[in-house]
């Protein structure tokens, strides 16, 4: 048995932030049915690099964030296939969208219809800005809602442009608290047998992600100065250096006992000085960057294993699948041939399903949801299914 055995969502929603909620939801044993579009559906199946899995070549980020699901092809701009989304929400406990604000109303779809039609739903809207606000109806992506979200800011080193990171900080956030919203929501429903709707900002998401640094900012009224933090570049003792072998080394010897393992086993001064801010940091900086410099990756990966101080090989993505600890952890397992990232929350000794055929599922869904042939067939006769 898994937490959400008994689950039901229909996911609306595409490419990166919803299809990852979704896929928390469907690891944790959730029923997940996607809604996708007749023609390409979900834009996220046709970005590069693709898989050639099946005789349609597949994009890999679409084959790691759906397994577990089902997909049906729904047409919503057509009044049969609205008409039939309606009747399927009445099976449902959790609808998940990603559209703008506005754009479900127009289809005559809106949160508070949705609600009417089966109060016990949880309807879960994603967007970057918030179903309200003076931006709620703005387009955006990730870098977006980072800068808006004041953390881009801090990101990069001084004197040069705020950097984004190499990951999508903002929508895996949003997909991430979105899963927690849902799972809070349908706990609060036990109670009053009654569902809600979940307003889920990108925005805010990404900024509960650097609570460290903005809650000084708030709270302290010292405004983060980006490079000159101590996790971004004011500490010596906490950066990436790069070996002799050009492969790089991450320290983050910030607690004194970590500090002077580190310096005491490099040949560096044991005290304190270097973990204190200053102007001293820079020279210390470079002489650290000499002594990465003199020894290989894994000469570096030896002295680690023997000395406790925070430091670690910085691997590239394609060393991961042979790290021995992340291989201990079963971080990433196999549906047939299919590779795949674990979650942490996912159950690495269940059956798992590989993500679904654009469609392969929908007439199963509707029959079960006792929609007979005739139906299907007209269905699919006024191009409203696929």
């Amino acid at each position: 048995m898994h937490a959400l055995d008994d689950i039901r969502v229909l996911d609306l929603s595409r490419l990166l932030p919803g299809p990852f909620a979704s896929l928390v939801l469907a690891d944790l044993g959730a029923r997940v049915d996607k809604v996708e579009d007749l023609e390409g559906g979900d834009y996220l199946r046709h970005m590069p690099p693709m898989q050639e899995t099946s005789s349609v070549p597949t994009s890999a980020m679409f084959l790691a964030l759906n397994r577990n699901k089902r997909s049906m092809c729904m047409d919503l701009k057509k009044p049969e296939g609205r008409a039939a989304l309606l009747e399927l929400v009445s099976r449902y406990d959790v609808l998940l969208e990603q559209f703008r604000p506005g754009v479900l109303d127009r289809l005559g779809l809106s949160h508070a219809s949705l609600l009417a039609l089966n109060p016990r739903l949880i309807v879960c809207a994603l967007t970057g800005y918030g179903q309200s606000g003076p931006l709620e109806r703005r387009a955006g992506h990730d870098i977006n809602y980072l800068a808006r979200a004041g953390v881009l800011g801090f990101q990069g080193p001084a004197g040069a442009p705020p950097q984004p990171p190499g990951f999508q900080l903002a929508d895996v956030s949003g997909g991430l608290y979105a899963a927690i919203a849902i799972m809070a929501a349908l706990a609060e429903r036990q109670k009053t047998g009654v569902g809600k709707i979940v307003d889920i900002s990108m925005v805010e998401a990404s900024m509960g992600f650097a609570i460290a640094q903005l809650g000084s900012t708030v709270l302290g009224g010292a405004p983060a100065t980006r490079g000159e933090e101590p996790l971004t570049g004011g500490i010596a003792a906490y950066g990436t250096y790069a070996t002799k072998d050009a492969r790089f080394m991450a320290l983050g010897a910030l607690e004194p006992k970590f500090w002077l393992a580190f310096a005491t086993g490099v040949g560096l001064p044991a005290d304190m000085s270097g973990i204190v801010p200053g102007p001293h940091q820079a020279e210390l900086r470079a002489k650290i960057a000499e002594i990465f410099s003199s020894r290989t990756r894994a000469e570096w990966e030896t002295f680690a294993a023997a000395r406790d101080c925070c430091l670690e090989p910085v691997l590239l993505p394609h060393e991961l699948m042979s790290d021995p600890h992340l291989v201990a952890r079963r971080a990433f397992f196999q549906i047939g041939s299919l590779p795949q990232l674990a979650l942490p929350i996912t159950d690495r000794d269940a059956a798992h399903t590989a993500p679904p055929a654009q469609g392969e599922h929908t007439d199963v869904i509707l029959r079960e949801a006792g929609f007979d042939d005739a139906r299907i067939l007209a269905l699919r006769a006024a191009q409203a299914i696929r």
